[in-house]
């Protein structure tokens, strides 16, 4: 094939391939691609779990070594301090300074519907405006493959990893959701830390039609038990509303099947459905720390502060936890967060506190950061001042409504 080859032609080819295509070859499928393109390399680099690197994908023979157990040497980046880091941060195309004699490199974002991959490594003796277009509908492709087959390959899921993963972390990602989903009016996105070891922490956002659901849970405990808590409460919940059930009989789902299968466990949450046509929130709080609101780079104080119900997995005869409405404008963000965010302790005692919460975010969206960046360096702040080790489960999830974009 030549580099005249038109960009659907090649593309129609990629698609063509990856049905069958087994994970470990998606490195060549893209190099093939790149280079009909007009290029002199094209390589996937994906973001590890914590988001601290991008990392090469193994060749098929390296690939080959990692699932037979041999240790391997990948090609690390740093997403704080490399370009290509800078260009997973921004979701925006980085070129690295032209050099004598050499091909221009650039760095473009893979992004799967909202959700942030990793970045494409291109280079080519010019790397002009009608080229980089064409590496963008490439790159764009290359997210959706390592997307799809990332949930399905144990090499691409350990090529993600710096470490094992416990039990009952295994048991919690494998429940969670993608970290980031929207549409062209509504992006929520969510991170759990420890990412190796968390047990008890979980949540859940889905859309159905123009409804936005989300789900933050918090499960007593940090142990296998406290997983299976979480996975069951994810379960209930998703199965009660597909039914077409409301908020109310979730958290009663919920409720009954712990105080069944699960006794002597409860678990706090925050469950709210956002109507993303019009911006009208519900929610209930069971036990939770009350959600914040941030509107025009500033929190709403006490917006979504309403008494909590009981957490659930009590059981007995109780009221059922009040839903509670509020209209939101255009351009809020909607942050829940679990007590271990706010409760993080530094070595001396202090509080990471919900002020400091609120102004890491605030900051960062004032910066223009995009949402998943934002949670991303909030988590990192959260596990600076708890020195490098978090003593208890923290995670975030921020949702924004932005009918307007």
């Amino acid at each position: 094939m030549s580099v005249q080859d038109g960009l659907g032609e090649i593309l129609a080819d990629m698609l063509a391939a990856c049905h069958r295509l087994a994970p470990r070859e998606i490195p060549e499928l893209v190099e093939d691609a790149g280079r009909r393109l007009g290029l002199s390399q094209a390589q996937i680099y994906v973001a590890d779990v914590q988001q601290h690197h991008l990392v090469a994908l193994p060749t098929p023979a390296q690939a080959l070594e990692i699932a037979a157990g041999v240790p391997v040497e990948l090609e690390k980046l740093s997403v704080d301090t490399s370009l290509a880091g800078r260009a997973y941060r921004t979701q925006a195309v980085q070129l690295a300074a032209a050099r004598a004699r050499a091909d221009r490199v650039g760095w473009l974002p893979l992004v799967d519907g909202v959700g942030r991959v990793g970045v494409l490594r291109v280079a080519a003796p010019v790397l002009d405006e009608p080229l980089l277009k064409r590496c963008t509908a490439l790159a764009s492709l290359a997210a959706m493959i390592v997307a799809t087959k990332q949930p399905y390959s144990d090499v691409l899921a350990q090529t993600m990893r710096t470490r094992p993963m416990t039990l009952q972390a295994e048991l919690l990602w494998a429940f969670v959701p993608p970290r980031t989903i929207g549409t062209s009016v509504v992006t929520s996105t969510a991170l759990l830390e420890p990412a190796y070891e968390v047990a008890g922490d979980a949540f859940d956002h889905s859309l159905a039609g123009t409804r936005l659901h989300l789900t933050l849970l918090d499960a007593m405990g940090h142990d296998l038990a406290s997983g299976g808590c979480s996975a069951v409460a994810l379960a209930a919940c998703r199965s009660t509303r597909r039914a077409g059930a409301s908020l109310t009989d979730i958290a009663d789902q919920i409720d009954q099947t712990l105080e069944r299968w699960i006794p002597e466990r409860l678990l706090t949450c925050v469950i709210a459905d956002l109507d993303t046509a019009t911006g009208r929130l519900h929610w209930i709080n069971c036990g939770h720390p009350a959600p914040l609101l941030i509107r025009d780079h500033h929190v709403v104080p006490g917006a979504l502060h309403r008494t909590p119900h009981l957490p659930l997995g009590l059981g007995g005869s109780h009221p059922p936890p009040q839903i509670h409405t509020l209209q939101l404008q255009p351009r809020d963000r909607v942050l829940l967060f679990t007590d271990g965010v706010t409760e993080a302790r530094s070595a001396g005692g202090e509080l990471f506190g919900e002020e400091r919460l609120a102004h890491t975010i605030v900051r960062a969206m004032a910066d223009g950061l995009p949402a998943p960046e934002a949670l991303r360096r909030l988590i990192q702040q959260i596990i600076q001042h708890q020195n490098q080790h978090l003593r208890d489960d923290a995670a975030v999830l921020l949702t924004e409504w932005h009918p307007n974009r």
